[in-house]
């Protein structure tokens, strides 16, 4: 697991971008060999949507040949409902950037047959062989996507039962209205997310530390299911500095940081080896 410890959750966002648009140029997609890119929604994502689209206007990437899957969608929200997933995208990414409608591929949350829009999901991922990079968020009970603590962690897309945590997490997008909160949500699983060939994660706020602590020093557990990353050969987590304080990990490296300004203050030596 690779460690990226900012100072602010801007420079989370920036980091993220950056490194988003690094992979895309480096992949050279086309038409016939697509991008494929996994996205997230919530707060966390909004500065690395923020800077991707500066980025796309400065003329550093383009999503011409970039495919995305999204995480999750609520059910029986209407797509057009202000907070619907489908209208946080588009009013915070996709109307801003290049992308073609026909490469965005999101969860109908209204499908007629739930279990059958989750299998054709599913599939349509599997389709493109892989996904390149899934960007995500963590809640702070440890859940990604929609997994909440208990999900196997080799499932695959499928309707979850949200717990109250979480919904009165997402109050504070309807109004602080709890009642106003769907009960269920389309989501990518576990197994899907451990698919792609890198994972990065976001994580920002003091809320989120035991999350974070879970993830980087606690065994692999199904009930944070953030911890499934630690099976992943190419996972990335991204954090600001304030849910880094519980996890004993951080401090020590911190420790070691210092104590190599010491030497080479005090003792004039520019290079330090750790065997």
């Amino acid at each position: 697991m690779r460690l990226i410890p900012l100072n602010t959750a801007a420079q989370v966002g920036q980091w993220a971008a950056r490194h988003i648009v690094n992979r895309i140029n480096a992949f050279t997609p086309s038409a016939d060999r697509p991008f494929i890119l996994g996205l997230p929604t919530g707060s966390t994502p909004l500065e690395a949507y923020k800077s991707l689209i500066e980025l796309h206007k400065a003329g550093q990437v383009s999503f011409k040949h970039v495919v995305t899957f999204n995480m999750d969608e609520y059910v029986g929200l209407p797509a057009e409902h202000p907070e619907s997933y489908h209208s946080f995208m588009f009013n915070n990414f996709f109307n801003y950037i290049d992308i073609p409608r026909e490469n965005i591929n999101l969860l109908n949350g209204n499908a007629p047959d739930i279990d059958a829009e989750c299998r054709r999901y599913e599939e349509k991922i599997k389709s493109y062989g892989k996904t390149h990079l899934f960007m995500g968020g963590v809640g702070n009970d440890g859940h990604i996507a929609f997994n909440e603590p208990g999900s196997s962690l080799a499932s695959r897309t499928r309707i979850k039962t949200l717990t109250q945590d979480t919904r009165r997490a997402n109050s504070r997008f309807f109004n602080n209205d709890i009642e106003q909160v769907p009960r269920y949500a389309l989501t990518v699983g576990v197994g899907t997310l451990l698919d792609a060939e890198e994972v990065m994660i976001l994580v920002i706020g003091h809320n989120k530390a035991h999350a974070l602590q879970a993830a980087v020093e606690g065994n692999v557990n199904h009930m944070w299911t953030i911890t499934c990353l630690q099976l992943h050969a190419k996972a990335v987590m991204v954090c600001d500095d304030a849910p880094r304080d519980k996890c004993a990990h951080f401090r020590e490296i911190n420790g070691i940081a210092a104590a190599f300004q010491y030497v080479q203050k005090n003792y004039n030596i520019s290079v330090f080896y750790f065997l």
